[in-house]
């Protein structure tokens, strides 16, 4: 998930423009690094095996709209390193982005360390996670909550499986 320009491979039909944030999602049915760009359209595949990747991106203030700029669905996740429920919720959304791969999005947004977009989500408790599509909030869940719980609260939002 950390920048790494050096890591993985950028697959054909995997990256979007070549400039932009990279990010270095590891591919749970071969373990290959694949390192990936923003792309408005489409989602990322593994360069070695073609499954879809678990989407789990890390945006700033500087880098988070190009990241939101998807067909996908987007669950911005507003968190802090010492928060004790977000380190609770943070592997649940990572299981989501496995099993929802191709269909969601998951932008984690440390509020520390990115003041502005905790400001423009209006985060006064986190974990707050906001889901987007097509660029707009079209819901909003505030506090941890189970796997269970989250996968409710989100199938309506996510796109069925192909």
């Amino acid at each position: 998930m950390a920048a790494d320009p050096g890591a993985g491979r950028d697959p054909a039909g995997a990256t979007g423009p070549a400039s932009g944030p990279r990010s270095v999602l590891t591919c749970p049915n071969c373990g290959a690094r694949n390192t990936i760009r923003p792309k408005p359209r489409g989602s990322p595949h593994c360069g070695t095996c073609g499954k879809p990747l678990p989407w789990v991106v890390e945006a700033t203030d500087e880098t988070f709209d190009v990241e939101a700029s998807t067909t996908a669905t987007v669950l911005v996740d507003l968190w802090a390193a010492w928060c004790g429920p977000c380190r609770f919720v943070s592997p649940i959304l990572e299981e989501l982005a496995r099993d929802w791969s191709g269909r969601l999005k998951v932008i984690k947004v440390d509020v520390d360390e990115n003041p502005r977009l905790q400001q423009r989500f209006a985060a006064m408790s986190i974990p707050t996670m906001v889901v987007m599509k097509g660029g707009r909030e079209i819901d909003r869940i505030v506090g941890a909550a189970p796997k269970p719980a989250l996968e409710a609260r989100l199938r309506p939002h996510v796109a069925p499986s192909s």
